[in-house]
């Protein structure tokens, strides 16, 4: 086991001769193995080693019994050992948090406290690192999340990640060295533990040699996966500056969405799947992307950032009932509206092959029609097709971001007939029963029109 342990530390360099490392200890099997196996190799590996407890006073006198076997433990091994309390409970209700969530982020920070020019070791093991993927995979993951837990992140190194929970406690056995045990790990209150308890069991079943294929396959996995963090490492050499990314649509998709992802976290925004393929296809046709309250993704299709902008600006939408002849809701811009019987109209067409404008069959639409700005969440079903289409994503795949302000939509009583640049919808298209159309065209205030 021990072995085991040199040889992951020596694959990701987890130690350098004259380290300082702070176990933390909880007092169960896996970090009491830990602070062994580091007093054993300490020489070896040329680190001095020290313990830290969180006592996080959930369960009354078995978390004061935990504290006391550690510190007593240190003790016998001349370990300097510290001890620091939280109220959990009394941070996740103030938070309204999960009891889990509110021990992890108490202990992380007490952690980051306590270790400032050192390096924090925790007891995460094989076993841990399968559950955490299978959590990761039935959550929904990509290959990062399937690469597992990390060794090494920042200050935090994880010599027990290759050592199976079988072997931690086989370790202990042979030193006759025990360790307490934590109540709500017995029980299937949480979901790790019903991972650990039922469905890792029943994989076993199917191959026996579980643990050992994982640590091989996760050992692949995050090969694979420090690759493309390499190569987005150096993407974001290329392209990022500050909260811009200029020339990142030039990159794979792969690379492209850990940029983005990346950009995302580091300013504390909502990341999810579907949100960064959303801003992938504004990376790269252009366009804005509501993120959080007044914080946009904005591309030209060459330049991506994350940009602030005014609630105002960013969603005022402007309608006025539509009529026949002149209508104008943009400045200089106007949209002309004719009602012409259908003799007219084939005449007309036949006439001028190259105008360009947009048939309606008047008598198709209904109730009051509406000429109007841009609005989130339009959706129409184009002429010829059998089904709707989102027009924020037909925009961002037709028209280019400089383009897309002016854009004008109408809509009568049953939604949206008419969205410029795309096309009419079907409901409303000419047939051989139409009698009269609305004739539609978009005209710079510049040009001459007469009608």
């Amino acid at each position: 086991m021990l072995n085991k342990i040199v040889k992951l530390s020596q694959k990701y360099n987890m130690f350098n001769i004259g380290d300082s490392v702070v176990c933390g200890l909880s007092g169960g099997a896996d970090s009491v193995c830990l602070l062994l196996s580091l007093c054993e190799l300490r020489e070896r590996l040329g680190i001095t080693v020290e313990a830290l407890h969180v006592n996080h006073c959930l369960r009354g006198s078995e978390s004061d019994r935990d504290e006391e076997f550690c510190r007593s433990l240190c003790a016998r091994l001349g370990v300097p050992f510290t001890a620091e309390r939280c109220d959990v409970s009394g941070y996740a209700a103030e938070r309204s948090l999960s009891t889990e969530l509110a021990a992890r982020e108490l202990r992380y920070d007490i952690f980051r406290r306590n270790t400032q020019g050192k390096l924090l070791a925790t007891a995460h093991n094989a076993d841990d690192n399968l559950e955490t993927v299978l959590l990761n995979l039935a959550r929904g993951t990509a290959l990062k999340g399937l690469a597992g837990i990390p060794p090494v992140r920042g200050n935090i190194v994880r010599p027990l990640l290759a050592v199976t929970r079988a072997e931690i406690e086989a370790f202990l056995a042979e030193r006759g060295q025990d360790f307490v045990t934590d109540s709500t790990n017995l029980t299937d209150d949480y979901t790790r533990n019903k991972i650990r308890h039922r469905i890792i069991p029943l994989l076993r079943e199917i191959n026996p040699s579980l643990n050992s294929t994982f640590v091989s396959s996760a050992d692949g996995l995050r090969d694979e996966n420090a690759y493309i963090e390499a190569m987005t490492d150096s993407a974001e050499c290329e392209c990022l500056d500050g909260n811009r990314l200029t020339g990142l649509a030039g990159y794979d998709t792969v690379i492209r969405s850990r940029c983005i992802s990346r950009l995302l976290v580091r300013n504390s925004l909502p990341v999810s799947h579907e949100r960064i393929r959303e801003c992938e296809g504004i990376l790269v046709n252009g366009g804005k992307l509501n993120i959080s309250g007044d914080i946009y993704f904005v591309s030209d299709g060459k330049t991506a950032e994350l940009r602030t902008i005014p609630a105002a600006e960013a969603s005022t939408e402007v309608s006025t009932p539509l009529k026949v002849g002149k209508n104008s809701i943009f400045s200089g811009i106007t949209l002309i509206c004719e009602l012409i019987d259908r003799e007219e109209f084939d005449r007309r067409r036949d006439v001028n092959k190259k105008l360009t404008f947009y048939a309606l069959d008047y008598d198709k639409i209904k109730g009051e029609a509406v000429l109007r700005s841009r609005r989130n969440g339009d959706r129409i079903q184009l002429r010829g097709r059998d089904f709707r289409s989102s027009v924020k994503k037909l925009i961002n795949e037709n028209i280019p971001p400089a383009e897309r302000r002016t854009l004008h939509f109408i809509e009568d009583s049953d939604g949206t007939v008419f969205a410029e640049r795309l096309g009419i919808a079907q409901r409303v298209a000419p047939d051989g029963n139409t009698k009269r159309l609305f004739v539609i065209s978009v005209v710079n205030d510049k040009q001459d029109w007469s009608g």
